[in-house]
């Protein structure tokens, strides 16, 4: 399965989606309480999660970039990276999440679990057929005991 789509641009459409959820049905909003600061600190939390990937591929001096995971020159399993396989996307998943928290948008029932469903399908398991034919049984031995998301 080919990597057509960049994991920014699928976070951008979802953000677009929750947007439009909470502007054109204004009837799937609720205002919770407190949902500004919920909606920073989950934005706080997001944005530690993936700036500290990212460091983790520069320390590491391999590739950040999401179409190309067979350009990977090393195998990055510390930080975060030992708590979820994906924490980058996961920060994405926790911007989406403050957003609609923020916006109050009850569209994040539906627009969360599809892109956890598109990253998983066209994003994640290509990349993870890809470095494991990159890494081989490292690979497959931190598939074993790091989960996916979280």
């Amino acid at each position: 399965m080919e990597l057509k789509v960049p994991p920014p641009i699928v976070f951008l459409v979802c953000l677009g989606l929750l947007y439009a959820g909470h502007i054109v049905l204004p009837f799937a909003s609720v205002a919770p309480p407190f949902n500004t600061p919920i909606a920073l600190i989950i934005i706080l939390i997001g944005g530690l999660l993936g700036a500290q990937a990212v460091l983790a591929f520069i320390k590491a001096k391999t590739t950040v970039h999401p179409m190309h995971p067979e350009e990977a020159s090393a195998l990055v399993t510390s930080g975060f990276y030992r708590i979820s396989r994906n924490p980058m996307y996961l920060g994405l998943l926790l911007f989406l999440l403050a957003a609609g928290i923020y916006w109050g948008t009850l569209t994040l029932i539906v627009v969360g679990p599809l892109f956890i469903w598109y990253m998983t399908e066209f994003q994640i398991k290509p990349e993870e057929t890809r470095l494991a034919d990159k890494f081989g049984e490292d690979y497959l031995d931190y598939l074993t005991k790091v989960r996916r998301w979280i």
